[in-house]
This record gives C-alpha cells, structure tokens and sequence, in this order.
C-alpha cells in the first residue's frame, strides 16, 4: 500500500506545472460556487443562487475550458465549452430585473 501511494505521490509532482495549478484553482472555483450557494440557502432558510455563484461559474468554467485546451482533452473541451453563455445569460437576467422601473405617473 505504502508502494502505491508513493507511486502515486511521484505521479502527482512530476504533473505539477503552471497549468496544472491553473486548472486547480480554477476547479476550486467551480467547486467554491456549490459552498457559497449552501450558505446563502441555509442563511435564508430556502433555496437561493446567490450573484457570486454565477461570477464563480464563468470563472471555474472558463479557467478547466482553458486547461482542457492545453491539455487537448475533448470530453472536458466540450463539457466546458457552452457553460459561460448559460452563466452570462443568468447574469443578464439578474441585471435586467435590478434596474429600476419608470414610475407611471
């Protein structure tokens, strides 16, 4: 067992570059959106998708879309390739429903 794990230890260093990190951060991004969103749910005691969720979703998203170019990975290019306009469009709606509306008079 000890074997395996130092074996697997070796594998993970000698992966470690830019990119590499690159890819973590921007998986950690993806996956923070989750944690931001159950604290917000829990805080008002219902379900609720806070605006950061959607900024942590282009970012993660757009960040493994990166990675999985330069990695040439075209299971993860697709999976991350038509995420942001989803995220963009929410982002949208978010804002168009915040501007303040004429008063009728």
């Amino acid at each position: 067992m000890t074997e395996k794990l130092a074996e697997m230890w070796n594998e993970l260093v000698s992966k470690l570059d830019a990119w590499f990190v690159m890819g973590f951060i921007a998986q950690c991004a993806f996956g923070m959106r989750f944690l931001i969103q159950w604290i917000a749910s829990e805080k008002a005691g219902k379900s609720v998708v806070p605006e950061v969720f959607w900024y942590l979703s282009i970012v993660g998203s757009a960040g493994l879309l990166v990675y999985a170019v330069k990695r040439a990975d075209p299971l993860f290019i697709l999976a991350y390739s038509l995420n942001s306009f989803i995220y963009i469009r929410n982002l949208m709606l978010i804002h168009r429903n915040r501007r303040p509306t004429p008063s009728a008079t």
